[in-house]
């Protein structure tokens, strides 16, 4: 990142604040600080564009973000929710699942799609553990037993797997570095294999995941001395552990339609009768590597919702002209077409706290039904406060539904967590009562240990 997105990073609160406008940072830093400010302010307000945020409108604003804002502003933005995410703990409940289901169906991905993997499973995760608590707790535990006293398990092959490699004078011939990095499993992405595919624990292959990237030695022929580098690696993997052939796929010799190339496999790390998940294995060379990370291969692309090679190629032409031209604004963009929930009765209830017959709620109808339920002015007052979005002093019908919107989206996601919750102690054979779990669960505070 350049001098003006660091300086944009460090004045993007003071600027929400409004301690400082835009046009004083235009006048005493500059054009192009200001410049990606407001396009990062602008990003704000892009999960209200659309009515519903189902998968569709999720990847049509996706698309729209890298088409038409500044790059680096999207991944100024995406920083901030990283930091948002990280601290969402002091906001009540409902808030930190609305803005845990904006993070999981628009940024992450959109994180993935630019490129920046890592943090994109930082907020897939963090919005995994606050939308479904106990499931998260469930997966994390499972896959924080893969570990030998201190060390992971991952870091233990990674040492000697890398060992090996540098160890044979044939490979050495071929190369000169290798590199073999550890894999980050998502929680997420767990919860997703074991309960949407249906997979089992021990099919869960990439749980354990290491990839080695080799750099051929220079020469007329390094791409061919490359492949041979991948197979020798093969090789002197199925040396270390049994290969589990059915689960091979070599996209060196059969690259994949937008040019991805890889060798993969996965072998069998059960030790001394202990059964382990299956470690998968990718292999590839320094020139690969670049290609699916940041290339037109790039599986970023795919996993940000760009499956077609020529729009992956197009999208990723614009997203760089983007860096320099983004003047487009979200004002225009066409909302889709509402799908809401059915209520049952809440017009009903809606006209009987609208006492009057004027078609909205005053603070003063609130206060009389609460009052008559037992409850206080104040709470009358601070429900009227999270309630009334445009701040006018009463409660529309608009208003209204959204708020048992509201109450319902966070019924549906308790039932559902609560039902994750029994198909992973299922699948994982963990139980409330073991060591494991009140260990973990400490972690999440009192309202997930109890």
């Amino acid at each position: 990142m350049d001098a003006e997105v660091i300086s944009a990073g460090l004045l993007i609160q003071v600027v929400e604040a409004g301690a400082i406008s835009i046009y004083q940072v235009r006048d005493r830093i500059g054009i192009g600080t200001a410049h990606l400010l407001h396009e990062s302010l602008r990003l704000k307000n892009i999960p209200s564009k659309v009515d519903v945020l189902d998968d569709d409108s999720a990847a049509a604003l996706r698309k729209f973000c890298l088409t038409y804002y500044d790059i680096r502003a999207l991944i100024l933005d995406l920083a901030v929710k990283l930091d948002t995410m990280r601290h969402l703990d002091y906001l009540p409940r409902y808030q930190q699942q609305m803005l845990s289901l904006e993070v999981l169906k628009i940024y992450s991905p959109l994180a993935h799609a630019v490129g920046t993997n890592y943090l994109s499973l930082e907020l897939e995760d963090l919005s995994f553990r606050y939308l479904f608590p106990y499931s998260y707790l469930y997966v994390d535990t499972w896959l924080r037993s893969h570990k030998t006293g201190n060390k992971s398990l991952i870091d233990i092959y990674k040492e000697e797997l890398l060992q090996a490699l540098k160890a044979d004078p044939i490979l050495a011939d071929m190369v000169n570095g290798i590199s073999v990095k550890g894999h980050y499993k998502s929680r997420y992405s767990t919860m997703k294999k074991l309960l949407r595919d249906g997979h089992k624990p021990e099919e869960v292959n990439d749980v354990l995941g290491l990839r080695v990237i080799l750099n051929p030695r220079s020469g007329i022929d390094m791409s061919q001395v490359g492949e041979r580098a991948c197979y020798r690696t093969h090789e002197i993997v199925q040396s270390l552990w049994k290969e589990m052939p059915h689960r091979t796929k070599d996209y060196i010799a059969r690259p994949k339609a937008n040019g991805y190339k890889s060798l993969h496999m996965a072998v069998d790390v059960s030790d001394n009768g202990t059964p382990r998940p299956l470690m998968e294995i990718q292999i590839r060379t320094t020139e690969m590597d670049m290609l699916a990370t940041g290339g037109t291969a790039a599986h970023s692309l795919y996993k940000g919702g760009l499956t077609d090679p020529e729009e992956a190629k197009r999208l990723k032409t614009i997203m760089i002209a983007a860096a320099e031209l983004a003047a487009l604004r979200l004002k225009d963009f066409p909302s889709t077409i509402h799908k809401g929930i059915e209520f049952g009765q809440g017009d009903e209830v809606f006209r009987l706290l609208d006492k009057n017959g004027d078609g909205k709620i005053s603070i003063e109808e609130l206060m009389e039904v609460m009052e008559e339920l037992g409850a206080s002015g104040e709470d009358a007052r601070e429900m009227m406060q999270l309630l009334d979005s445009n701040s006018d002093g009463s409660l529309s019908t608009d208003e209204f539904d959204l708020f048992q919107k509201q109450v319902e989206f966070m019924r549906n996601l308790e039932d559902k967590d609560v039902k994750y919750k029994a198909m992973l102690n299922d699948k994982l054979q963990l139980a409330d009562n073991s060591g494991l779990i009140q260990v973990y669960s400490k972690e999440f505070g009192d309202r997930l240990a109890n």
